[in-house]
């Protein structure tokens, strides 16, 4: 019998598996039923009211800045305009432009595919991690308590071909539930946008722009589900790998943003790993430091940016699945098995 089937096998069979998997697509299936119902089609009535009421806005503001301007004159005719309230310039005081009151302001939330679908593909991702993460912790670390993988490698004694085998089927079943799910994700936000929304303007290299965005997301629950599989089998324990997620994000990441805020460091983001996750998703994350200005030639003042891109992240994911996969190789190697 094959050493691949007979492990893929076990993990469709546990129970936790196939509890956690229906858990994480359920949650999936909530987040689509919620975008759906707390969004509308925006009709032609619903923008001539929004219209309006931009109006209405712009005339308050415009009735306002008036009187604001009578009560500055008034103040500076009695000696009191440099109290702080008002500028030495009554004048100054005038209502906004009429197009930076827009009407879109006063419309019903909908959903618009082209400019939204990319934000959901984050969470789309990031719930299905979860889940490989925690089914690749246990589906090696059952094995490890229990003494299977005793068991196991007295059948097959090649210690490194049966926890790669382990690994392959474990990345195959991920894959197997992560691109079906992520087929119904595109489906069904485009009905969502089709019947709460708007699916105009989604041309070819919309749809480019999506897929690739998927593909990076896919690629990110394979990582994080290697890691989970990994730090469970260098620590034979599922715990191991439950207990390194807990102490490197509460620790490790909470601890060490606190840390670097007390100390003003420049571009404390760039030290924290969920910034690199969102870069790898969104392509590129820009930090700002608000405690620098470049002067502009309007004279206004911009703070200084750094970019983490897309591809910065791949380094540092492909070094973290290297390490971690790579200790657990040796250990596995290395280590008595009792």
């Amino acid at each position: 019998m094959s050493l691949f089937r007979t492990e893929l096998r076990r993990l469709t069979k546990r129970r936790f598996t196939r509890y956690m998997t229906l858990l994480g697509l359920l949650v999936l299936a909530a987040v689509v039923v919620g975008v759906f119902f707390t969004n509308q089609k925006i009709d032609a009535g619903q923008l001539a009211q929004a219209e309006r009421q931009a109006d209405q806005q712009y005339q308050e503001q415009v009735r306002w800045s008036e009187q604001e301007r009578v009560n500055c004159e008034q103040a500076k005719a009695a000696g009191t305009a440099n109290d702080g309230r008002f500028p030495d310039d009554c004048s100054v005081i005038s209502p906004p432009p009429r197009e930076e009151i827009q009407a879109e302001w006063f419309l019903p939330s909908t959903f618009n595919f082209r400019e939204t679908f990319d934000e959901t593909l984050i969470p789309f991702a990031a719930i299905l991690a979860l889940v490989g993460f925690v089914v690749g912790a246990s589906f090696v670390g059952a094995e490890w308590s229990t003494g299977g993988m005793m068991n196991l490698l007295l059948w097959r004694p090649k210690r490194l071909t049966v926890l790669l085998t382990k690994l392959a089927a474990l990345l195959t079943g991920i894959l197997a539930v992560t691109l079906p799910a992520a087929v119904l994700w595109f489906a069904g936000f485009w009905a969502v946008a089709t019947f709460r929304g708007s699916t105009e303007k989604v041309t070819s290299g919309v749809w480019q722009s999506f897929m690739l965005t998927g593909v990076r997301g896919v690629v990110l629950v394979l990582v994080l589900t290697t890691i989970g599989f990994a730090l469970a089998s260098l620590g034979r324990h599922t715990a191991m790998a439950l207990g390194g997620v807990v102490a490197v994000m509460v620790v490790g990441q909470f601890g060490l943003g606190i840390l670097l805020e007390m100390a003003n460091v420049r571009w404390a983001e760039a030290w924290l790993l969920p910034t690199y996750v969102l870069a790898w998703m969104t392509k590129t994350v820009t930090l700002q430091d608000w405690n620098s200005c470049n002067a502009t030639y309007y004279g206004s003042c911009e703070p200084a940016t750094m970019d983490i891109t897309w591809q910065q992240s791949s380094v540092l994911l492909s070094v973290g699945v290297v390490v971690i996969l790579g200790a657990a190789l040796w250990a596995m190697r290395r280590r008595d098995i009792s």
